[in-house]
């Protein structure tokens, strides 16, 4: 007659053969890809072998210009062609480059004077929108405004221009954000 195991022999048994099987399984798991956060989702069309490759990290935005006061203010660097939004706390919210006109603002401290939701036409014979005027000069006025269709045509030859031209999204934050009386820093 065959002895019987007792049932805790048994329990033990399919125990540790279980923890061996889950062990085994999350050796395998572990050599294999892990998905993050920062993939996309795969085509229909995307191979059953194929890897995810990470998302490729962004640069840095650049930091707002140093010599451009405090407190919440729209800053223009001529130089770079960039514009950056910056709330009371003295942090950008938003930067963005934009294609200048050709009449530039001169360096200093400015207030948006008006506003002109739009469209109307540019003095280039764009049509624009979400113009913020904010300096003026001896010729055109100069205001951050984006094209309706969202293009940025170069300026056209022999015209003046004080238009700072920005894509559509990036016109409509300025347009919410620059409210009349809103500070304008302009610097190299």
């Amino acid at each position: 007659m065959a002895a019987r195991l007792p049932s805790w022999a048994w329990v033990t048994g399919l125990t540790v053969g279980a923890t061996v099987a889950v062990v085994a399984l999350a050796v395998q798991a572990d050599k294999g890809p892990h998905p993050t956060a920062a993939t996309a989702r795969p085509s229909a069309s995307a191979s059953a072998n194929a890897h995810p490759s990470p998302k490729p990290k962004q640069p840095a935005a650049p930091a707002v210009p140093a010599a451009s006061g405090t407190g919440r203010r729209v800053v223009y660097s001529l130089g770079q062609k960039r514009v950056w939004l910056v709330d009371a706390s003295d942090k950008a919210t938003r930067t963005f480059g934009v294609w200048p006109g050709t009449v530039s603002p001169a360096v200093g401290s400015y207030t948006v004077s008006n506003r002109t939701e739009g469209p109307i036409t540019g003095s280039d014979g764009v049509e624009i929108e979400h113009i913020v005027y904010f300096a003026a000069t001896s010729g055109p006025n100069v205001a951050f405004s984006n094209a309706v269709d969202g293009s940025s045509p170069p300026p056209a030859s022999g015209v003046q221009t004080g238009g700072i031209r920005m894509h559509t999204a990036d016109g409509a934050a300025v347009w919410a954000f620059g409210t009349a009386g809103t500070k304008v820093t302009v610097v190299k």
